[in-house]
């Protein structure tokens, strides 16, 4: 397989996947012997345009798991301004120690769909965006040891086959795709935190605005921060990235699902490679 330019393209809020995909992506590029680029869609100026790849590109194409899948609202962008005319890639998806599901297959489906030749995939753990104690800190060193085996075994694979493979990487997930997870309470009813958003504590508020300038939607009010213009999607960058940790949820619903995770999921999940 002719590569001449790697890729790592990704959406992450709170910087997990980004770790990991920048990786793979860099020391792919740096064993090929060919120029590596990055792209960031995490902000919504950077949503504006289509991303258009051809023959010889291979693309590490990376994305959260929100509730078992890719993100809601960034699936349409990953189905229609991720474009290819025979190019390579290789989908990798991050998830919070609970279980990537169907956002890996989904994410392998999409990039078929878009054109795309998918010859390896990846799942890996990234500290949960609800939680500070959740898959604390990961990726750490020993996944970034795991991505390596990843990034060897792919290259190894593109440079001792000629053809391009003529099925998708086989990876672990459902077909048809389920519905995304809910969240239940101790007696089974289903959990709505769609409209929760986080609380601001103003009297450590310093009002640097950088709420404003993380949130993927653009839904932080740059005048009045403790106010929203859009969706929040509990992505956890306003929470993870404020200097002053301001941000805070106290809906009863949120912290009954957190907690459960955290209580439920503390065993260290590994990653799962598909090459």
């Amino acid at each position: 397989m002719f590569v001449n330019k790697v890729y790592s393209i990704y959406y992450s809020a709170t910087g997990t996947t980004q770790k990991i995909v920048s990786f793979i992506g860099e020391n792919i590029a740096k064993q090929l012997n060919v120029p590596f680029e990055k792209i960031n869609f995490s902000l919504p100026k950077n949503r504006e345009k289509v991303l258009e790849f051809k023959e010889g590109d291979l693309v590490v194409c990376g994305s959260p798991t929100y509730a078992g899948r890719i993100p809601n609202v960034m699936l349409p962008f990953y189905k229609n301004n991720i474009k290819a005319s025979g190019a390579l890639a290789i989908p990798v998806v991050l998830y919070g120690n609970r279980n990537f599901d169907d956002s890996l297959i989904e994410l392998r489906n999409t990039m078929e769909e878009n054109g795309f030749h998918t010859i390896a995939g990846a799942g890996f753990i990234g500290e949960h965006a609800f939680s500070y104690v959740l898959a604390a800190n990961r990726p750490d060193e020993k996944d970034m040891e795991i991505a390596l085996t990843f990034v060897n075994k792919a290259v190894e694979k593109i440079k001792n086959n000629e053809e391009i493979p003529s099925e998708p990487i086989k990876v672990r997930g459902n077909e048809p795709i389920r519905p995304y997870y809910i969240p239940r309470d101790e007696h089974e009813h289903a959990i709505d935190i769609l409209k929760v958003k986080p609380k601001v504590d103003t009297s450590k508020c310093t009002n640097c605005k950088t709420c404003a300038h993380v949130c993927p939607l653009a839904s932080i009010d740059f005048d009045d921060i403790t106010k929203y213009v859009g969706k929040c999607i509990k992505c956890g960058a306003c929470i993870k990235k404020c200097p002053e940790h301001c941000r805070y949820y106290d809906d009863e619903g949120f912290l009954y699902h957190q907690h459960d995770l955290e209580k439920q999921f503390e065993r260290r999940a590994e990653p799962e490679l598909f090459y």
